[in-house]
């Protein structure tokens, strides 16, 4: 395994992690998830990722009884949580989402209860809170590291305005500022961090914890012919990442892909997920498999992305035609 420095802080994560967002508790069984988080942590996987809303907290609670099972040192391994969404969705009453000093603080407390740790490492406002104000989200994510509560704070998702307007604020009052940035991050989706987040790399050194390094499944080839019946895009109230991912000339441009994987003798969720990460912005990229084939093979993207020349990576730009300008 391969380990990262996140951002400008000490804090070393391997370049695979691994995260629960849709499988756990709803892909996955207990059985199945400590399985897989037994693999990940035996290949020397760091960092485990989570959030308040994925599965109205039922991910977290799943992840907490593996940790509390596998009873690992707690210095050899990272966990994260995000809040912002809430557990209830749209059935969030007034203060049971977004960004205010009461629902951060909650949420915290909360997830530490589900996860079963004394503190989390990595701490996310999951988006920006147009009704909170940036200094108070600033102020309580401070609160919460001075409690010793989290370690680190970050954002998902958010603009580099809002992002710069966070670093200033702390510096100001003399606070922690943000350290590391979730956005999504793949062949389809590459504009925040090739081009928008550029500035925020250089000036305040964040880091990157990427999601869907695989497009949900998408650069894996496994919806080339239809949407097979396990797949998460099968799942019921799904619908709207079906609508998004499955388009023909989407399908059209994996296909052509398949060939320089085929190429470099690898497969199509390997190459992509080594593609990601030979991005040195990278500092983790997450994986979400639900079957210890799929994860077996999503390690080996650390021998392939050495592999990565200029000429192939230029090979891929050319099929893809997703490169920022």
């Amino acid at each position: 395994m391969e380990y990262r420095r996140l951002g400008k802080t000490g804090l070393q994560l391997s370049v695979l992690s691994y995260g629960s967002w849709v499988t756990f508790s709803k892909q996955v069984d207990d059985s199945a998830s400590d399985i897989l988080m037994g693999l990940a942590y035996d290949n020397g996987i760091n960092f485990f990722d989570n959030a308040e809303a994925y599965e109205g907290g039922r991910s977290e609670e799943m992840m907490g009884r593996v940790l509390r099972q596998k009873n690992w040192d707690r210095t050899s391994y990272c966990i994260s949580s995000k809040a912002f969404f809430g557990l209830h969705g749209k059935n969030n009453k007034p203060n049971q989402h977004g960004l205010s000093r009461k629902h951060l603080t909650e949420a915290c407390h909360a997830a530490l209860k589900r996860l079963q740790v004394d503190y989390l490492d990595l701490f996310y406002c999951h988006r920006a809170d147009p009704d909170t104000t940036i200094e108070e989200v600033v102020r309580t994510m401070n609160i919460l590291i001075q409690q010793g509560k989290i370690l680190y704070w970050g954002t998902s998702e958010w603009s580099v305005a809002e992002i710069i307007e966070a670093h200033s604020v702390a510096k100001e009052l003399g606070f922690i500022a943000p350290v590391m940035e979730q956005p999504q991050y793949n062949l389809f989706e590459r504009y925040k961090m090739e081009k928008e987040y550029l500035p925020i790399f250089k000036d305040t050194g964040m880091g990157t914890t990427i999601w869907s390094p695989l497009a949900s499944g998408l650069l894996s080839g496994k919806y080339n012919n239809g949407i097979p019946a396990d797949s998460r895009l099968a799942i019921e109230n799904y619908n709207w990442l079906k609508d998004r991912l499955i388009q023909e000339d989407k399908l059209n441009k994996v296909r052509k892909l398949e060939k320089v994987a085929n190429e470099l003798s690898t497969t199509l969720a390997t190459l992509s997920i080594a593609w990601c990460i030979h991005n040195p912005s990278v500092t983790t990229a997450i994986l979400g498999a639900t079957k210890e084939k799929q994860l077996n093979e999503n390690l080996k993207a650390l021998e392939i992305y050495p592999k990565l020349t200029p000429e192939i990576m230029k090979q891929i730009d050319d099929i893809m035609g997703t490169k920022p300008v």
